[in-house]
């Protein structure tokens, strides 16, 4: 891999060499380097572009990398990587997509990732996007996660946007079985004329079934962002969403929540906030030494820690 293609790894999977444990690394549409264990196995698919992830039953404090990287101008690739997860297991999985396009073509990277998780299982799941290059042609990133949480397993996702991505629509959809737990942490930010659309459609479907989804956003300058959460309580079961955003200069951010409570004891929860930054935290930064941009700065960074 050449220098370009080094840095996007470690902004995207903190990598800095080749990972302990499992991993697929793909560079411009090809597989790069792939290592498997004994208790997870990485396979190609034969119909189509992507891999099957096979994690053993009773696999404990093992990780996965499958990061994505394109420096490729024009490259376009859609991608579909399944996750089947045994019972029993607690596993960590390092995903994500980086482009640096430097050229006038659009490169994009479009992936649906399902999982199938089985009984009494932790799976943590960390994607995170990034964009670079000085050429005019788009960066564009659609993913899809499916996720179908079993019996008293706990599934708990973390997705972070914060630069140079052009165009994103992100759909992540999810069903809990009895005792299942899902939880969801975004963060995202958004400049110049992008682009980011985030749905979230998850089903509660099992007894004492829960569901936790949170997101924290920043859009600058001509930017757009639109949140959609819808929940459906379909037994006893505690859902909430969370939509919390910074706007600034002349960008626009939507926040639509729906909840829908198809059982007596479905418990829902919505909230929706948007607002600039206030005057008096930049002032008192400022009366600490930070310039009005270091302290705008340091609030942002502080929202989406």
């Amino acid at each position: 891999m050449d220098a370009i293609q080094k840095n996007l790894l470690e902004q995207i999977a903190d990598l800095h060499d080749v990972p302990a444990g499992a991993y697929n690394i793909r560079a411009n549409g090809a597989t790069a380097s792939r290592n498997t264990t004994a208790n997870i196995d990485i396979v190609t698919k034969e119909d189509k572009q992507g891999i099957d992830i096979v994690i053993k039953p009773g696999t404990k404090k093992e990780s996965v990398h499958i990061p994505v990287v394109l420096s490729q101008s024009g490259l376009t690739e859609m991608v579909y990587n399944d996750f089947y997860i045994g019972d029993d297991c607690d596993i960590t999985i390092i995903a994500g997509c980086g482009i640096h396009n430097s050229g006038d073509l659009m490169s994009k990277h479009d992936g649906i990732h399902t999982f199938f998780i089985g009984k009494n299982s932790h799976v943590k799941y960390v994607e995170k996007h990034y964009g670079s290059g000085e050429g005019t042609g788009e960066r564009i990133m659609n993913p899809e996660t499916v996720v179908h949480v079993g019996e008293n397993s706990f599934m708990e996702m973390e997705t972070v946007q914060i630069r140079g991505v052009d165009s994103t629509k992100r759909l992540t959809k999810a069903d809990v079985a009895d005792g299942g737990k899902l939880i969801v942490s975004e963060k995202l930010m958004t400049h110049d004329r992008q682009f980011a659309e985030t749905t979230f459609e998850v089903e509660l479907n099992g007894e004492g079934s829960s569901a936790n989804v949170i997101s924290r956003s920043v859009a600058k300058d001509d930017s757009k962002q639109i949140f959609l959460a819808k929940i459906n309580g379909n037994n006893r079961c505690a859902g909430h969403s969370e939509c919390d955003a910074i706007i600034m200069d002349n960008a626009k951010i939507s926040a639509i929540p729906e909840i829908n409570a198809n059982h007596l004891d479905a418990e829902l929860i919505h909230e929706a906030a948007i607002g600039k930054i206030a005057g008096d935290q930049i002032i008192k930064l400022m009366t600490l030494g930070l310039s009005e941009a270091e302290a705008e700065a340091q609030i942002i960074n502080g929202f989406l820690k």
